[in-house]
C-alpha cells in the first residue's frame, strides 16, 4: 500500500466533504442579503420571515463548513510537507489575505447580524449581511486563486534551491484561469441556493395543500388559507413559500447561463493549459474535431486501446476548444509523446520519490474519472434550470400540485448542483495528474514550475499513520454530516417559526407576555433563539 495513495484519499475525501457546504454558503448568503434588503425597502414581514428562516439554514451549513474546511490546512504541513515546501513562497499570500481580510472580516460580521437583531438599526445590521456574504465570496477567491495557480503557474521564478518564488502577486492574483474558475464557482453556488430555495418551498406549498390549509378553486387557483390554531400557517406563510419558491427557480436559472458561459470560457483555457486533460474528458485518443456523446473502456484504465465511441458529433470539440466548429483540437495519441518530450519518460532518481523513484509516468488522467466527471457537471447542472422553468410554469396559479410523488422529486433534485460542483471539482483535480503543479505550457512563461503528485507527499509519514487518519477523520466527518442533516431537516420541517418563536407568542394570544419587543417585533432575548 502507498502512502501516496492513501494520502490522496485523505485529501480527496475531506475536500470533497467540505465543498458540500461551500456552494450553498455563497449562494444563500448573498439570497439572505437580498431578502433582508427587501424586508427592510418595503416592511413586508413576508420578507422578514423568509431572511430568518433560510437565514437559519444558512448559519447551520456555515458552521459546519468552517468546521470541515480547518482540517485541510493541517493536511497541508502533515501529509503534504514537501507540496508545502514548493508552493509555501506563493500559498502564503493568497491564503494570509483568505484568513485576515475575507474570513476574519466574514466571521465578525456575521457575528454583528447573529445577535443584532433588536440592537442594531435596520441599516446598520443589513449591511452585516451584506458584508458577511461579500467576505465568503472575497475568501472563496482567495482559495481559488491559490488552486488555479497549481492549474496555471504566474508570476514566479524559479529560485536558487529550484523552488518557485513570487515576483509579481498581481499577476497571481488575475490569473486568466482564477478569474475563470471563480466566476464558474460563483454561478455553481448560485444554482445550489436556487434549487435549495425551491425544494424547500415547493415542500411548505405541498404541506399547505395536505393539510387542507390552501386548497384550489374551479380554474386551478390557489384559495389561500390559515390554521389559527398553529403557529404561522397564516395567509402570510403562503406568501414566504410562494415567494421564495419564485426567487430559487430565477437564481437557479440564471445561474445555470453564468455556468453554461463561463464553463465554456473555462474549458477553452483548460485547452491551451491542460490539453491532456481535456483530451481525456472527451476520450479523444486521435486528433480531429468531434464531440463524444458516448464512449466506453476499461474503467480503470489510462490506455486509448480499450475507448470505444459509441456517439459522436462532428465538429463540437473544436467549438468547444477554440470556438470554431470543425477545428482539430490534439487528441491523447498526439499529446503523449510531447508530454514525455518535456517532462521525462520515469519519475526522477530523487529521494524525494523513494521507492516511485525511476518509475513511468501516465501522462493521462483515469479516463473514467474525467470522461463521466465531465458530463455529470454538465448534465446535472442543467436539472436546475430545467427544474426551474417547469416549477415556474406549474406555480403559475399560486400553489403547488397536491401529488407526494413531485414534491419528492423536488426535493430530489435539491441534490443535483450539489453533485455537479462535486463533479466538477474531481474532474478538474484527477484531470491534473500526475502533475499536483501543472506545468505552464506558454513558452512566454514560466519555464520548469511543475511538481508530480508523487513528490508532494511528506516522506516521514507512514502507511499506518495515514491510514489512521482517513479512518478517524472519515469517522468524524460521517458525524458531522448526521448533526448537519439532522439540524438542518429539524428546522426545514419547522417552517418559519423555528426561526421567528415570535409568531408562536403575539401579545394577542392572552398569554400576558409583555417582554419588550426590538425595531423588527422581535422579544429581546428571543435572539440567541434565532442564532441557535
Amino acid at each position: 500500500m502507498d502512502p501516496l495513495d492513501i494520502a490522496r484519499w485523505q485529501f480527496g475525501i475531506t475536500t470533497v466533504y467540505h465543498f458540500l457546504m461551500v456552494p450553498l454558503t455563497l449562494g444563500l448568503g448573498a439570497t439572505v442579503a437580498i431578502l433582508q434588503t427587501a424586508w427592510v425597502r418595503t416592511g413586508d414581514e413576508r420578507w422578514l420571515r423568509m431572511t430568518k428562516f433560510w437565514g437559519k439554514l444558512f448559519l447551520i451549513n456555515f458552521i459546519v463548513g468552517v468546521a470541515t474546511g480547518l482540517v485541510q490546512e493541517f493536511q497541508f504541513g502533515m501529509a503534504w510537507s514537501e507540496y508545502s515546501r514548493f508552493v509555501g513562497d506563493v500559498f502564503g499570500a493568497p491564503l494570509a489575505l483568505e484568513g485576515l481580510l475575507a474570513f476574519f472580516a466574514e466571521s465578525t460580521f456575521l457575528g454583528a447580524w447573529i445577535f443584532g437583531w433588536g440592537r442594531l438599526r435596520k441599516g446598520v445590521h443589513l449591511a452585516t449581511i451584506w458584508l458577511a456574504a461579500i467576505g465568503s465570496w472575497v475568501s472563496a477567491y482567495f482559495i481559488i486563486v491559490a488552486n488555479s495557480w497549481m492549474q496555471h503557474p504566474v508570476g514566479v521564478e524559479l529560485g536558487e534551491d529550484g523552488r518557485p518564488v513570487m515576483t509579481d502577486i498581481w499577476a497571481v492574483l488575475t490569473n486568466n484561469t482564477a478569474l475563470a474558475a471563480f466566476s464558474h464557482t460563483i454561478a455553481g453556488a448560485l444554482m445550489v441556493a436556487g434549487m435549495f430555495l425551491l425544494g424547500i418551498s415547493w415542500y411548505h406549498l405541498w404541506r399547505r395543500r395536505r393539510d387542507g390549509i390552501d386548497t384550489v378553486d374551479a380554474d386551478g387557483r390557489v384559495v389561500i388559507g390559515a390554521h389559527p390554531e398553529i403557529a404561522g400557517r397564516d395567509e402570510k406563510d403562503h406568501g414566504v413559500w410562494i415567494r421564495s419558491l419564485r426567487i430559487g427557480a430565477v437564481v437557479a436559472i440564471v445561474g445555470f447561463g453564468a455556468v453554461a458561459l463561463t464553463g465554456d470560457i473555462q474549458g477553452k483555457l483548460m485547452y491551451e493549459q491542460q490539453p491532456m486533460k481535456m483530451a481525456a474528458a472527451e476520450a479523444a485518443c486521435h486528433s480531429g474535431s468531434s464531440f463524444s456523446v458516448l464512449s466506453l473502456g476499461d474503467p480503470g484504465s489510462t490506455d486509448c486501446d480499450s475507448v470505444i465511441t459509441l456517439i459522436e458529433i462532428p465538429g463540437v470539440l473544436g467549438f468547444l476548444g477554440k470556438g470554431d466548429f470543425g477545428a482539430e483540437m490534439p487528441g491523447i495519441n498526439e499529446l503523449q509523446p510531447q508530454y514525455v518530450d518535456k517532462y521525462g519518460e520515469t519519475l526522477p532518481d530523487d529521494a524525494l520519490y523513494g521507492d516511485r523513484a525511476g518509475s513511468e509516468i501516465t501522462y493521462v488522467p483515469v479516463m473514467w474519472v474525467t470522461y463521466w466527471g465531465f458530463r455529470l457537471m454538465i448534465g446535472l447542472g442543467a436539472i436546475p434550470a430545467f427544474a426551474a422553468v417547469v416549477a415556474l410554469w406549474m406555480t403559475r396559479k399560486g400553489t403547488v400540485p397536491s401529488s407526494a410523488w413531485i414534491m419528492r422529486l423536488a426535493l430530489l433534485g435539491i441534490s443535483a448542483p450539489f453533485a455537479a460542483n462535486i463533479a466538477g471539482w474531481i474532474f478538474t483535480e484527477m484531470g491534473r495528474q500526475p502533475f499536483v503543479v501543472a506545468p505552464n505550457p506558454d513558452p512566454s512563461g514560466v519555464d520548469g514550475v511543475f511538481m508530480f503528485t508523487a513528490a508532494a507527499v511528506s516522506p516521514g509519514t507512514t502507511v499506518g499513520e495515514l491510514l489512521f487518519s482517513v479512518i478517524s477523520l472519515t469517522a468524524v466527518y460521517g458525524v458531522m454530516l448526521v448533526i448537519e442533516v439532522f439540524l438542518l431537516v429539524k428546522y426545514i420541517r419547522g417552517g418559519t417559526v423555528g426561526a421567528m418563536p415570535e409568531l408562536a407568542h403575539h401579545d394577542d394570544t392572552g398569554d400576558g407576555d409583555d417582554r419588550p419587543s426590538g425595531p423588527d417585533g422581535d422579544r429581546r432575548d428571543d435572539v440567541l433563539a434565532f442564532a441557535y
